[in-house]
C-alpha cells in the first residue's frame, strides 16, 4: 500500500491522487495502486519554520508517517516540496521506501547540462533542496526575482489554497513566460499548488513546465511496479 503524507494543502493532495490514477496503466480497478492518504492540513507552517524560526512541522509529519505505517503502508510519498526539508528526519528509522519529490523530478530530466527555471515557495528556494540534489546532473537553476515572487508567485500559491485556482493561474503565467524568455529550457513547478493554477486556465505553458506533482505520481507508479514484481 502507498501511504501519502498529504494535506499540504488539501487540493494539492487531491491533485496528486488524480495524477497518480492517470499515470497508472490500468485496465480496471484491480490494476490501480492501493493508496492510504493522510490529509491533515493542521501541520505547522513549513515556510514559517524555515524562514522565521517557527515551530517545526517534523513532529506532525512523523505522526502522519507512523499512522500510515501502522495502517500497512509499504511505500511512502509526500506531495509537498517544502516539507521535504525534513525528509532526512522522516526517513530515519523508516523501513519502507520513501520517494523524494526532487529525485522524481530528476528522473524526468534529459541527460546533459540544462538551464532550468524554478518556481517554488521562498522556503523551498532557501532550503536549496533542488540545487543540492540536481547539482551532480549539471543542472543550473534560476528563480524569479523577489519582486516577481512578491507580486505574483506567493499570491498565486495563496489563491490556490483558498480555491481561487484561475486567479492563481493568471498571476503565475507571466512569471513562467518570463523565465522561458530569459533562456530557461523548461520551468520546474516546485510547489504542488502551482500546476493546479496553470491547469485551471488551460495555459499552453504547461507543456514547457516540469510538474513536480506529476513527477512524484509517475515515480510512485514506477516504484510500485518494481515493488510488486
Amino acid at each position: 500500500m502507498l501511504g501519502v503524507i498529504g494535506g499540504m494543502g488539501p487540493l494539492a493532495t487531491a491533485d496528486f491522487f488524480r495524477k497518480l490514477i492517470d499515470a497508472t496503466p490500468a485496465r480496471d480497478d484491480d490494476d490501480h495502486i492501493p493508496v492510504l492518504i493522510h490529509s491533515v492540513p493542521q501541520v505547522p507552517s513549513r515556510p514559517a519554520a524555515i524562514l522565521r524560526g517557527g515551530p517545526s512541522p517534523l513532529p506532525a509529519l512523523l505522526v502522519a508517517r507512523d499512522r500510515l505505517l501502522a495502517a500497512g503502508a509499504t511505500m511512502l510519498a509526500m506531495p509537498c516540496n517544502t516539507a521535504h526539508h525534513w525528509y532526512d528526519g522522516l526517513v530515519e528509522g523508516c523501513e519502507v521506501p520513501f520517494i523524494h519529490i526532487v529525485d522524481a523530478v530528476a528522473e524526468l530530466l534529459p541527460d546533459g547540462a540544462l538551464e532550468l527555471g524554478i518556481v517554488a515557495t521562498r522556503a523551498t528556494l532557501r532550503a536549496r533542496m533542488f540545487e543540492q540534489r540536481l547539482a551532480q546532473r549539471g543542472v543550473a537553476l534560476r528563480a524569479p526575482d523577489d519582486a516577481s515572487y512578491d507580486r505574483a508567485v506567493q499570491p498565486a500559491i495563496e489563491a490556490v489554497k483558498r480555491g481561487a485556482t484561475a486567479e492563481g493561474g493568471h498571476l503565475l503565467e507571466p512569471v513562467i513566460a518570463a523565465e522561458l524568455d530569459r533562456g530557461a529550457s523548461a520551468v520546474i513547478l516546485a510547489c504542488t499548488e502551482l500546476p493546479i493554477a496553470l491547469e485551471a486556465i488551460g495555459s499552453p505553458l504547461c507543456a514547457r513546465c516540469i510538474d513536480s506533482t506529476d513527477a512524484l505520481a509517475r515515480a510512485c507508479v514506477r516504484a510500485w511496479a518494481r515493488h510488486i514484481a
